[in-house]
């Protein structure tokens, strides 16, 4: 039966192979066309491509590498080196039941500090609300944990879903955190990141 995380609420994976966490899925879904898209649209310059939203994450290694992983600027990452982490695609509408996936290579825990999973509106609903986006946190052999958008009160484009802390070594703690901010940065300073950002964009 899913685990349905509370705001701020703690949950440590367990680990259920002999070899250590094995892949864990981040899924992020939503709802690509809110009901008022017209009126929608005419916000964001037209169009009636939908909503996309993008998923992604700041890592930092326990070396002290630190960086992000999204479509923006092309960072898909990797599963097998160094983050250790990856972004399966960008998905522009929504209308991929798949939605779009984070892998984060559980074995590898102890190589991870830590982990700021985070979604962005890139263009199309200005309402988290109508977007009505849900993650699932699936690994091997224990129950899916759902981290719904609960808290829709915001008009910032940019959302922390839930932060993977490294557990000596062996586990990660998932805490829900659902907090909106204006962008990247905004996020980082909130989370101590401190790392340098410009302007990106999607080829």
């Amino acid at each position: 039966m899913p685990i349905n995380l509370s705001k701020g609420q703690k949950i440590n994976l367990q680990k259920t192979t002999s070899s250590g966490l094995g892949e864990i899925l981040v899924n992020l879904n939503w709802n690509s066309q809110p009901a008022n898209q017209g009126f929608l649209s005419s916000l964001f310059g037209g169009g009636s491509s939908g909503i996309d939203l993008d998923l992604g994450c700041l890592y930092e290694l326990n070396d002290g590498r630190k960086g992000a992983v999204q479509a923006l600027g092309n960072a898909f990452g990797s599963l097998v080196n160094p983050p250790y982490i990856s972004l399966d695609g960008d998905d522009r509408t929504g209308n991929s039941a798949a939605g779009e996936n984070l892998r984060i290579n559980g074995n590898m825990v102890s190589q991870i500090k830590r982990i700021l999973v985070y979604t962005f509106i890139y263009e199309g609903v200005a309402n988290w609300q109508q977007a009505n986006a849900t993650v699932t946190i699936k690994y091997p052999r224990a129950e899916d944990i759902i981290v719904r958008m609960d808290n829709y009160n915001s008009s910032q484009k940019m959302c922390g879903l839930a932060l993977f802390t490294n557990v000596n070594n062996e586990t990660f703690s998932v805490e829900k955190i659902v907090q909106f901010y204006q962008g990247h940065q905004a996020l980082d300073q909130a989370f101590g990141w401190n790392m340098k950002w410009t302007v990106g964009r999607k080829d």
